[in-house]
C-alpha cells in the first residue's frame, strides 16, 4: 500500500517539507511538519528537479523510491534528517506532469549568508533568476527571486547562519486580521512579526512557533483590495503535528465556527496505516492537516 500521510492528495504529485519544532503550547503542543505542493515533473524529469534541490540549493537527497503498484516515485530532500528538520519531498505520479499554481500561493524563502554568490551559483547551473539580488524596497535586507523547473517561486533571504534554512511560506489571504485570528485560535500560532508597506500596498504577517530568525514562518499576505485569489490544483495544505489528534480537532472546530472555515476530515487513524490525522480549510480555502507526532515518527522508524 502506498505510505500515504495525507489521502485527500493520493492522485497528485507534491512537495512535502517537514519540520519539527521545540515549542511547547500548554493545551496541545503543535510542530509544523509540511508543506505540500504539487510538482509538475514528469517522471523523465524527477532527476533534474533533484539535481536542481541539490546543486543549487544545497539540498540534500535523504531517500528516494519508486511503487510501481500505486503508480507513483518520490524523493525525500532537506538540509537535515527528516525527524528535525524540513524536508522536501518530489513525487511524480505516473501520466500527469502538468498541474495550475494558482494566484494565491506565493513562495518558499530559503535563509543563506550570501545571495549574490548563491544567485550566481543558480545561474550558472541554468537556473531562472527572476529577480535580481538587492536591498528589499524600503528596507535594507538583501533578497533575491528564483524559479525551481516546475515553476514554483523561491526567495532567497540573505541572513547569518540559521538551523532552519528553508524558513518561510507564503500564502496569501483576502483578510489579514481574520487570518491572524484564526492561526492564533486554531493552532496556537503567534504574530512573530507584522509589516505594512502602503507604498506597494501589501501588508504582512510572520505566523509561527519561535522567532522568525530562528524557524521556519508562515507568511500571510494581504494586497490591498484582492479578497480572493485562484487556488489553481497545485497547491495542496499545511501539515502541522500534534500531540493530540482529538483534543486539537475539537479546537479546530469551535473555531472554524467562529471564524469560518471548514472542518474536511473528522480526527482518526487512516485506514492500513493507523496514522492519526484531521483536516480543515480556513477562511481563504488553506488547507491544513493535523498529525499526529508520535505515529508519524513510528513511520519513520518503519521506512
Amino acid at each position: 500500500m502506498k505510505r500515504q500521510l495525507y489521502p485527500h492528495i493520493d492522485q497528485f504529485s507534491s512537495l512535502y517539507i517537514l519540520q519539527r519544532l521545540n515549542e511547547q503550547l500548554e493545551a496541545f503542543p503543535y510542530h509544523f511538519y509540511s508543506t505540500p505542493l504539487l510538482s509538475h515533473s514528469p517522471k523523465i524529469a524527477l532527476k533534474r528537479t533533484i539535481k536542481f534541490y541539490t546543486e543549487c540549493f544545497g539540498m540534500k537527497l535523504l531517500r528516494q523510491r519508486d511503487i510501481p503498484e500505486e503508480k507513483y516515485s518520490n524523493a525525500f530532500l532537506g538540509f537535515g534528517p527528516e525527524e528535525s528538520s524540513f524536508v522536501v519531498e518530489l513525487t511524480y505520479n505516473y501520466g500527469v506532469d502538468k498541474y495550475d499554481i494558482g494566484t494565491g500561493f506565493g513562495h518558499f524563502a530559503i535563509a543563506t549568508t550570501d545571495v549574490y554568490k548563491m544567485v550566481e551559483d543558480i545561474r550558472a547551473k541554468g537556473g531562472n533568476i527572476t529577480r535580481e539580488p538587492g536591498p528589499v524596497k524600503g528596507g535594507t535586507g538583501v533578497i533575491a527571486f528564483v524559479k525551481d523547473p516546475d515553476g514554483y517561486t523561491f526567495e532567497l533571504i540573505q541572513r547569518p547562519p540559521t538551523p532552519e534554512p528553508l524558513c518561510q511560506v507564503m500564502l496569501r489571504v483576502g483578510d489579514l486580521e481574520r487570518s491572524i485570528k484564526f492561526y492564533e485560535k486554531a493552532l496556537g500560532m503567534k504574530v512573530v512579526k507584522k509589516t505594512d508597506r502602503r507604498e506597494q500596498k501589501y501588508t504582512i504577517a510572520m505566523m509561527g512557533y519561535a522567532e522568525e530568525k530562528e524557524t521556519t514562518v508562515l507568511e500571510l499576505t494581504y494586497n490591498y483590495g484582492v479578497t480572493e485569489y485562484t487556488k489553481g490544483n497545485a497547491y495542496a495544505q499545511v501539515a502541522i503535528s500534534t500531540d493530540d489528534v482529538y483534543k486539537s480537532g475539537e479546537v479546530v472546530n469551535l473555531v472554524t465556527q467562529e471564524l469560518g472555515g471548514k472542518v474536511t476530515r473528522q480526527p482518526g487513524p487512516i485506514p492500513g496505516l493507523n496514522t492519526k490525522i484531521t483536516a480543515f480549510l480556513d477562511p481563504d480555502g488553506w488547507k491544513t492537516v493535523l498529525v499526529d507526532n508520535q505515529d508519524f515518527l513510528k513511520e519513520l522508524e518503519k521506512e
